[in-house]
């Protein structure tokens, strides 16, 4: 089988990007493909945990995030660099979250045949 990693790498409601990305991933556990999710640069702000976006009218990715262990999907990371960069701590993530230094992040890129930016 191959493998796939969607690299979420925009911030949160900048776009629709960042929530197709969400909704790829959970697609590919739905239907057993092999995926993984790096979060990386400003998409680690999908991860933080006290969103609200209801004032722009959204609805808040992070709840969606945190429903993908019930996807089995569960080869979720996070770069420790944008999270200190955006003012994240380990602690604000989800915990099937596994933070990545740089060095993991281009062994995990290598571990995939296909990646996917959004």
């Amino acid at each position: 089988m191959k493998a796939t990693l969607l690299l979420m790498n925009r911030a949160p409601y900048a776009g629709t990007l960042a929530r197709a990305g969400l909704d790829a991933a959970l697609a590919y556990a739905a239907f057993d493909q092999s995926v993984s999710v790096l979060f990386a640069g400003p998409g680690v702000l999908q991860l933080a945990p006290a969103q609200e976006p209801a004032a722009i009218g959204r609805k808040s990715l992070r709840r969606l995030i945190d429903s993908m262990p019930l996807y089995d999907l569960e080869a979720v990371y996070a770069d420790s660099e944008a999270l200190d960069r955006h003012g994240l701590a380990e602690d604000d993530l989800p915990a099937f979250v596994t933070v990545l230094d740089p060095a993991a992040q281009r062994e995990l890129q290598d571990r995939h045949e296909h990646l996917l930016a959004f």
